[in-house]
């Protein structure tokens, strides 16, 4: 057993030296994989053992008897063939066993928008007050005009703004640089942000992080979820609202609008155009929507 977490640590540092992939996505790896772990512990099982052809079977029906949604088996399943593979091209073990892994269909969500309208009432600017509600509407105007991930938005520095183009410099998964183009609404707060209220939360002149907490620090990922749900439940819109609704409803709208998918693509940051087409699919549900509360003919 102790052979196996040498082996696991030794797969994290790579996707963390060599892949650059972000902080968040090794510790998600490294969760799953503890899973594998238990597994083998629990059916003493040695995963080095070349005649126990059905281990990666064996272990795929376990998932699914744990209770996780097909989606989440085959993201334990993407982890450990990303391993397997990994031990097998630095010569760590013989066959490539990832080889052996079936990943089930995938269920596909649409993601969950929000209507123009509700965009409207929840980045009003009554909302806001004082020098944190300022900083939380340059946040939220800022989310939803360049659709960044969380991670993104809370690393992002003074000098990544453009204020004169209206543009942003973002780094974001596996360390990729994009620029990113935002509106006038999110120009405006972050004008008022930047000389009204930063000045005023900043304790550190040398921090050149550009949104910071009420102890002049960087926000952290929660804050970030916090205060979205703060004014959500201010605005009075029932929906579950998190970060990535915010990118959702970016990415739709502007595909509604006549946007192109590369374009989102580019945006967004997305690797494979397959996943920026999602946002085509939400774009007809809708459409059909809107179709059948205006169509005189019930």
């Amino acid at each position: 057993m102790k052979k196996i977490l040498t082996f696991i640590n030794l797969f994290l540092d790579y996707l963390s030296v060599e892949r650059g992939l972000a902080d968040n996505t090794i510790i998600a790896y490294h969760y799953d994989l503890k899973k594998f772990v238990y597994y083998l512990k629990r059916e003493n099982l040695d995963f080095l053992d070349a005649s126990n052809k059905g281990l990666i079977s064996q272990y795929s029906l376990y998932l699914k008897e744990m209770g996780l949604g097909i989606n989440s088996v085959s993201r334990n399943l993407v982890a450990l063939k990303m391993f397997l593979r990994f031990l097998h091209a630095e010569n760590l073990i013989k066959e490539d066993r990832g080889s052996l892994i079936e990943f089930p269909r995938l269920n596909k969500k649409l993601p969950h928008i929000l209507s123009l309208r509700e965009i409207d009432v929840l980045l009003d600017e009554n909302n806001f007050k004082g020098h944190l509600g300022l900083r939380d509407q340059a946040i939220l105007e800022l989310l939803y005009a360049s659709g960044l991930r969380v991670s993104e938005i809370i690393n992002l520095q003074l000098d990544n703004i453009s204020m004169e183009n209206k543009m942003l410099r973002c780094l974001g998964k596996g360390s990729k640089e994009r620029m990113i183009p935002f509106g006038k609404k999110a120009y405006q707060a972050l004008e008022i942000y930047v000389k009204k209220s930063r000045s005023k939360l900043i304790r550190n002149s040398e921090l050149n992080i550009l949104f910071l907490n009420s102890k002049g620090k960087k926000l952290s990922r929660q804050g970030i979820f916090y205060l979205i749900k703060k004014y959500a439940k201010k605005s009075g819109i029932e929906k579950k609202i998190t970060p990535h609704t915010l990118r959702h409803t970016l990415a739709t709208h502007l595909i509604e609008n006549g946007a192109d998918l590369r374009s989102v693509q580019e945006i967004l940051g997305h690797a494979n155009i397959s996943t920026t087409q999602i946002y085509t699919h939400v774009s007809r549900k809708w459409i059909k929507q809107e179709y059948y509360k205006a169509f005189p003919r019930v």
